[in-house]
């Protein structure tokens, strides 16, 4: 029999990273449908079809695999000052509805399943959640006098609007598949709620 070779030091590292992966993976797929409080490492473990110490191993639990899922959602976060409204509203669509177990996670934190929100991981994730929302306002704004956006309405109602059509995939499928008659995620769903918010929300041409 030929002996077994030992992993070379680069193997383990890659195959721990794999490992780490599935893990992550699988945190943001318990997460979206029971929430935070609702998920259990065990359930996590099983998606990622590992021995459920690794996620303290590697995280130091649940509150760790959320911490490192905010982070990476961060610095993934787009940032393209330069872009028009209709092409905001499609990334915002693409991050939300390419995502949905993720944005499950967000509509779950939105109803109070909120996390260490007294610790000071929560109190940073909140303030970095107003200060974003804070220049997302101040963008309408900038939109609205440069008459981008429509100056008919409130601009922090237009703010809210786009947010929440956007996530109506998420928060009422079942509205969205009984009115489009389709699939809340499908391609077409998404073409038309961007189109349309474009269209109630830009400024009315002459």
């Amino acid at each position: 029999m030929v002996p077994r070779r030992a992993p070379r030091p680069d193997e383990r590292g890659k195959a721990a990273e794999e490992t780490r992966e599935r893990i992550l993976r699988a945190a943001v797929r318990e997460f979206g449908e029971k929430g935070y409080s609702g998920a259990r490492t065990a359930g996590i473990a099983a998606r990622a079809g590992v021995n459920p110490q690794l996620i303290s191993y590697y995280f130091g639990g649940k509150q760790g695999l959320l911490e490192e899922l905010r982070r990476r959602r961060q610095e993934a976060e787009p940032s393209a000052p330069d872009a028009s409204f209709e092409e905001s509203i499609g990334a915002q669509l693409a991050r939300t509805l390419d995502d949905p177990d993720w944005a499950r996670l967000v509509v779950w934190q939105a109803l109070g399943d909120c996390p260490f929100a007294d610790a000071d991981e929560g109190r940073r994730h909140l303030e970095a959640q107003r200060s974003r929302m804070a220049a997302a306002l101040e963008r309408m704004r900038r939109r609205q006098e440069a008459g981008e956006v429509t100056d008919r309405v409130d601009p922090a109602f237009a703010l809210l609007v786009a947010y929440a059509v956007v996530f109506t995939p998420i928060t009422m499928p079942q509205f969205v598949r009984d009115i489009f008659g389709d699939d809340p995620l499908s391609p077409e769903v998404r073409r038309r709620l961007h189109g349309e918010l474009v269209k109630l929300l830009g400024a009315a041409e002459d």
